[in-house]
């Protein structure tokens, strides 16, 4: 069994800081340390005040320590980390462009009453845990070990605890739409002979290869790809 050290070092460059973040965001929030208000998604504060970082550290907190903390922790290691080391191998750039798609679909949504909150990062989980499942959705689940499912329908299994636990459905509803969103734009909809609209951007292909985040880089190789019309290896999942 490796070390806590080696666990986390295993752990790939985007799941690896995402997960830090929000570990640290709890941690400094729990020591009286960070102030949750100046961190939360508030418009008023954004366009008024120009307090523009709002719309990126609303996704670094999960709430307070508690055992819904640690489970959305848990699902970050554990979707974000197969997602990372599995479909995204060797396509951290990828990886990230989905993750500020996801972002930044999430706070559109959070735009709309109905879908308002303060904070989008348990969104943001829900998002990757719904790729995932459509990633690997012939998978076998066990729910505390009493639900045996596919990981299709793993979502919305997680959805109906929350909402067996009190827990708002509001941002897993968020997350599961945004994630439909990117896996519609990037696999079913090209898979139905439809151009894919949503390519990884060659900026952002150049940022990850010049500072060699993940695995290396090649932007000529990757546009050529992503200009197919689908992400490779990926296909094949459609049909479950």
């Amino acid at each position: 069994m490796s070390s806590p050290a080696e666990f986390y070092n295993s752990l790939p460059p985007i799941t690896k800081a995402y997960s830090t973040l929000c570990l640290a965001a709890t941690t400094l929030a729990t020591l009286k340390l960070l102030p949750v208000y100046y961190i939360a998604l508030i418009y008023e504060e954004v366009f008024y005040r120009f307090q523009v970082w709002r719309l990126l550290t609303n996704f670094i907190f999960l709430g307070p320590f508690s055992i819904n903390f640690g489970i959305r922790l848990l699902m970050i290691l554990r979707y974000g980390v197969q997602l990372e080391n599995g479909p995204f191998k060797g396509r951290t750039a990828d990886f990230l462009w989905m993750m500020i798609f996801g972002s930044s679909t999430l706070l559109v949504l959070a735009a709309v009453p109905l879908f308002e909150s303060y904070f989008m990062g348990v969104s943001l989980v829900f998002m990757l845990l719904y790729v995932w499942s459509r990633e690997f959705p012939t998978a076998n689940i066990n729910i505390y070990g009493l639900v045996q499912l596919k990981a299709f329908y793993l979502p919305w299994a997680m959805l109906a605890m929350d909402v067996i636990f009190g827990s708002p459905i509001g941002p897993d509803l968020c997350g599961i739409l945004a994630g439909h969103l990117y896996y519609f734009l990037t696999v079913l909809h090209p898979l139905a002979g439809g151009k894919n609209m949503l390519q990884t951007p060659l900026w952002l292909l150049k940022i990850v290869g010049r500072y060699r985040i993940g695995a290396p880089v090649n932007t000529q190789t990757q546009t050529t790809t992503n200009t197919s019309g689908v992400f490779r290896g990926r296909s094949y999942r459609v049909g479950g």
